[in-house]
């Protein structure tokens, strides 16, 4: 098997990370005899300072020639710090999002037993805790196209669009992965004040008879908030916009004990990104610390959805699995004095494959 696949290591422990996923990627790819072609691409604040761009156009033709892209983090406190900032690496993101349609981020939550003593919840809470967080990707707030600043900049706004097409294209993935599960979805939006979220409920209510066996459940995102942490046990699929799909599952992802943990998918209509669902983390850029196992495990997502081997995803999983049990970890989730660096755990991951 030959496969391109486009590699975007972008900021901060970006790259650290990513190499770490491309020794599991390469040993994979020897162990099944398979031929893979990578290229890297630029994106992000190392874009926006070489090419003044955060998603170059260069960057953008390699991805949307490559069967999959495999992505690390962006976002650098340079720009944090300066509202003012006209280019932002954030940026680059959004519009890697919006011109390879990538419509629909796919983020499973699940726990390790031998971890969970690590989780910020009791374990009587968070044992047993499997779903999967479907977030609309390329709609809503981030990409409304009114938005600015009154001429006095004492007032800001922001508009939140969404089209029926849009909403129902990740609603059917919703089911889809619903179906494959346990059938039961739980729809979160704010339809008690807001018009588009009213469309996004109107829109599921319509789509549900499609999927007769799937149990719908709506949610006020205020509630859906509070449920994610009083019991996550509760949850299978749950589907919801844009920006309450950012926050959701970035509270969703402690519920593991590390944001290095969790991997995600960005389906897409060119082509798919897989990445993990941490940020840059600059402070721990160059230092050798960074947990790679979330780029590992959305390595494995890669491999089991735009690859088409699932077999080489299961041995992934298998051995960030492993790894995890035997202490073979970063110190984000190691026992006092027993932590490994990111390149030790990328280096036994590849030899264990």
């Amino acid at each position: 098997m030959k496969k391109n696949i486009a590699v975007l290591a972008g900021d901060g422990i970006g790259p650290e990370v990513v190499e770490q996923a491309l020794k599991v990627i390469r040993a994979v790819e020897k162990k099944f005899n398979h031929e893979f072609s990578y290229t890297p691409a630029l994106v992000g604040a190392i874009a926006i300072e070489k090419t003044g761009n955060p998603y170059p156009d260069e960057t953008h033709q390699i991805c949307m020639k490559s069967d999959a892209v495999l992505f690390g983090a962006i976002g650098d406190p340079k720009y944090d710090n300066d509202p003012k900032a006209k280019v932002r690496p954030e940026q680059g993101l959004l519009a890697m999002r919006k011109k390879l349609g990538l419509y629909g981020n796919v983020r499973p939550v699940t726990t390790f037993p031998s971890l969970i003593h690590k989780s910020p919840l009791r374990r009587e809470l968070v044992e047993g805790a499997d779903f999967i967080m479907i977030r609309e990707l390329t709609g809503g707030i981030y990409y409304g196209e009114i938005r600015g600043r009154t001429e006095d900049g004492t007032k800001a706004f922001d508009t939140n669009v969404y089209s029926k097409e849009e909403i129902s294209r990740v609603t059917h993935m919703a089911f889809e992965y619903a179906m494959k599960r346990r059938k039961k979805l739980t729809a979160v939006d704010k339809a008690n004040v807001l018009a588009t979220s009213r469309l996004w409920r109107e829109t599921i209510q319509e789509t549900a008879v499609e999927y007769p066996e799937v149990e719908v459940e709506f949610l006020l995102v205020d509630n859906a908030a509070m449920q994610i942490i009083q019991c996550p046990t509760k949850f299978d699929v749950i589907v919801t916009e844009n920006m309450f799909g950012d926050i959701l599952s970035d509270e969703a992802s402690v519920i593991t004990g590390s944001m290095g943990l969790l991997p995600s998918a960005s389906i897409g209509t060119y082509t798919s990104v897989y990445e993990p669902i941490h940020g840059s983390y600059p402070q721990g850029a160059g230092k050798n610390i960074a947990n790679p196992l979330a780029t590992v495990l959305s390595a494995a997502m890669m491999f089991e959805s735009s690859l088409g081997m699932p077999d080489a995803g299961k041995i992934i999983r298998d051995v960030v699995t492993r790894s995890i049990n035997e202490g073979i970890v970063t110190i984000d989730i190691a026992e006092t004095g027993k932590a490994y660096s990111t390149s030790d755990v990328g280096d036994w991951l590849a030899k264990n494959i």
